[in-house]
């Protein structure tokens, strides 16, 4: 029922913006702490994403603004770093819904799937490596490193999602809304200085 499906993103907008939660755990723990059943039809990301908009709007309108700006400038010196690996930045701090809270997600596409991990070591960077699912049904390598922004006085997750170079053309570009999936460093920089170009609203890579 829809209703039901709107009380779930409600509560789970919630977790996501105060938590860091991810949209599957968040949905996850919503229906726990609402008492329904795990048959209950979920409400799917963009009925989540516009709750968390809206949970924005109404809670975190004098922060979110100045903590995403912040996310996205970690986001790029990154980026910057990691240039030999061909990085684009996707998710909330890419799209917009970024908080302090929110973890920051590199796409890196990689001739050697191995070479991130050796960039990382030759940079003296501790990381963690796990197995992860893609949404077109594969698994990826993703590292995780800890990093800390002095701007918010804690530390960030910082997700490295390894592709094969050949996934940088066959991947989809945008998602169903129209927008564009991820962006490049200088994507990343238009949005900074405010500049929504034709290959960021489109999703041309």
């Amino acid at each position: 029922m829809e209703y039901l499906k709107t009380e779930i993103a409600t509560v789970a907008a919630r977790m996501v913006v105060e938590e860091g939660l991810d949209y599957g755990a968040a949905k996850r723990r919503a229906l726990r702490q609402l008492g329904l059943s795990g048959r209950v039809a979920l409400p799917n990301n963009t009925q989540l994403e516009r709750a968390v908009q809206e949970y924005i709007a109404i809670f975190c309108a004098d922060t979110q603004a100045s903590e995403l700006r912040t996310l996205r400038l970690l986001g790029l010196a990154w980026m910057e770093r990691l240039e030999p690996f061909r990085p684009y930045i996707c998710g909330a701090v890419w799209h917009g819904t970024a908080t302090r809270h929110t973890d920051i997600y590199l796409e890196l596409f990689c001739d050697d799937p191995k070479s991130a991990e050796i960039g990382l070591i030759d940079m003296h960077v501790a990381f963690q490596s796990r197995i992860v699912p893609t949404p077109r049904g594969k698994t990826i390598d993703a590292l995780s490193v800890h990093v800390f922004c002095a701007d918010l006085g804690e530390y960030v997750g910082l997700h490295l999602l390894i592709y094969d170079y050949d996934e940088l053309r066959a991947a989809p570009r945008t998602d169903v809304q129209g927008r564009c999936l991820r962006g490049d460093a200088t994507a990343l920089r238009n949005l900074l200085q405010g500049v929504h170009t034709e290959s960021t609203r489109m999703g041309i890579l």
